[in-house]
């Protein structure tokens, strides 16, 4: 059992594996002098699920780590930048209903909480446009830093709208061509198991048995690792998470110089809401709704209702129907194999949660790559017991866009309200929010997936309120978060000003590329 760790074997390619490969190659390049293995083994009949096309900002860093150039990623996955979401129609359903959700935290952030000072004033403009500059930058269409900023800097923090079939593959060959990952086509057959429940190698149908120290389950929905072998039950959140059902299509735009939005555009439906991501070649959009609350037949229609705004030809379009089946694995890490993205669970498209899962699974195993099988036990405890506290306040952030909604037009909306539905976890913090707004002392960890400013955004872009504290505020904090309040107007119109649109950064970038680091 102190058998050092020599070969990781990852099952399964698409985004989950070649990021969880790069991440685990790059580390192990930068931090030890032995080699360890890696091998991926995919199989050529399984296809990309393929809609997971936006990430969170921590997708540049994971990039960078790589070796990554911005400039060639940009190039070859069709990308854009996206700096937040746009919630439509999620709050009251009328047509001047919309908030963001935007990446820059709000001003002065480190020092105080303008949450309260916000809420104490007459407020004409919005939460987000009072302490942050990306809800003008968004509504305005423009790129988050200009073509002379270097790769990966930001002027207003961004991550990425992609094409995920092309970012497996780019990542595919940057991994195998500059991190020494080893490719193999095959198929999984069978697990052969060693007297203490280990996996020791897996057959397949052309490469024979491969061997390794580690494990790692990238396999998608089929689980053949974690679920199949192991038998880890799946933990269903139907019960929290209504939404089993995505409708998606590819809308192509009017012209090369149509405009691409900067951040996600998320439209309430009466049983659901559609995405929209605009790419520099296309936009993907989808309706996911609950099949409990609507037919497919219904969301199709209100598809082609949204389509129908911007093309006379949606009849030509292939809608590409995904059944989702909400929640993840009792546990993450059983034995000497860990399962990452799909494998370890799915929970709906909503705030884009599945490629930054994959990413924060990802490094945690390579910072916390274990020496030897005698401490993989060990690390595989902490493993298990952080995601799981990592997914449930997923599914408590997903949660709360549904359950602050005053939407009553459909069972979906009120049902969504209805407490049986709200984990205690969520009912729990919303009564602390009552009485003061979210601040960081509100969570348990040190590295929170959402921190307490996407908290802000959700809470009053979405008309929640706080009451004012009984013992005020001192003269001091009020004078500073004007200032604040006064910086962050003056920040806005001087980069409403400067900034490129995000179609015309996209352009120069393929011509020219930005700085390299």
């Amino acid at each position: 059992m102190t058998t050092a760790i020599k070969s990781i074997v990852i099952v399964g390619g698409g985004a989950a594996g070649w990021i969880t490969a790069g991440t685990l190659a790059a580390k192990i390049r930068n931090h030890y002098s032995e080699g360890i293995n890696i091998c991926l083994v995919e199989s050529s009949r399984t296809p990309i699920i393929g809609v997971g096309e936006g990430t969170w900002p921590t997708m540049r860093n994971t990039l960078k780590k790589m070796g990554v150039r911005e400039s060639d990623f940009i190039r070859e996955c069709n990308v854009s930048f996206k700096q937040g979401a746009k919630f439509v129609h999620w709050c009251t359903g009328q047509q001047d209903d919309f908030y963001y959700h935007p990446l820059v935290l709000p001003q002065g952030f480190s020092q105080i909480n303008l949450a309260p000072h916000w809420l104490a004033n007459p407020h004409n403009q919005s939460f987000s446009n009072a302490v942050c500059v990306q809800e003008t930058l968004c509504e305005a269409g423009l790129a988050p830093k200009l073509i002379t900023t270097p790769e990966y800097a930001a002027i207003a923090n961004y991550a990425y709208h992609l094409d995920a079939g092309a970012f497996a593959e780019f990542l595919k060959q940057h991994c195998t061509t500059n991190l020494g990952v080893s490719h193999l086509l095959a198929d999984v057959i069978h697990v052969n198991a060693a007297d203490n429940g280990d996996i020791t190698s897996i057959a397949t149908d052309t490469q024979g048995d491969i061997a390794g120290d580690l494990f790692v389950d990238c396999s998608g929905f089929n689980s053949l690792l974690l679920g199949k072998h192991y038998e880890v039950p799946f933990v269903s959140c139907k019960d929290v998470l209504f939404v089993d059902t995505a409708l998606a299509v590819h809308l192509p735009y009017e012209n090369d110089n149509s405009p691409i939005a900067s951040h996600t555009i998320s439209t309430a439906q009466d049983s659901g809401w559609i995405w929209d991501i605009g790419l520099p070649t296309r936009r993907g959009i989808g309706h996911v709704f609950s099949s409990a609350h609507t037919s497919t037949e219904q969301a199709e229609e209100k598809l082609h209702q949204y389509l129908r705004q911007y093309s006379a030809n949606i009849e030509q379009l292939s809608v590409r129907k995904i059944p989702i089946t909400p929640g993840h694995r009792e546990k993450f890490w059983e034995k000497n194999c860990v399962a990452v993205g799909l494998s370890a669970g799915f929970l709906e498209p909503l705030e884009a949660s599945a490629l930054v899962l994959i990413e924060i699974s990802a490094t945690m195993i390579a910072d916390q790559l274990p020496a030897t099988r005698t401490a993989m036990d060990i690390i595989a405890k902490r493993f298990n017991e952080t995601f799981l506290y990592r997914w449930q306040r997923i599914i408590d952030f997903l949660k709360l866009h549904y359950t602050l909604s005053k939407r009553d037009d459909s069972d979906f909306w009120r049902d969504n309200r209805h407490p049986n539905s709200i984990p205690e976890s969520l009912q729990e913090l919303m009564t602390l929010w009552r009485y003061q707004p979210p601040w960081h002392m509100d969570f348990d960890r040190a590295a929170e997936v959402f921190p307490a400013a996407s908290y802000q955004y959700l809470l009053y872009g979405m008309g929640y309120t706080t009451e004012a504290s009984p013992q005020g505020m001192s003269p001091p904090n009020q004078r500073l978060a004007q200032e604040l309040f006064h910086k962050n107007a003056v920040l806005a119109q001087q980069l409403k000003s400067q900034l490129p649109s995000n179609r015309e950064l996209i352009n120069k970038i393929k011509d020219y590329g930005l700085q390299p680091v």
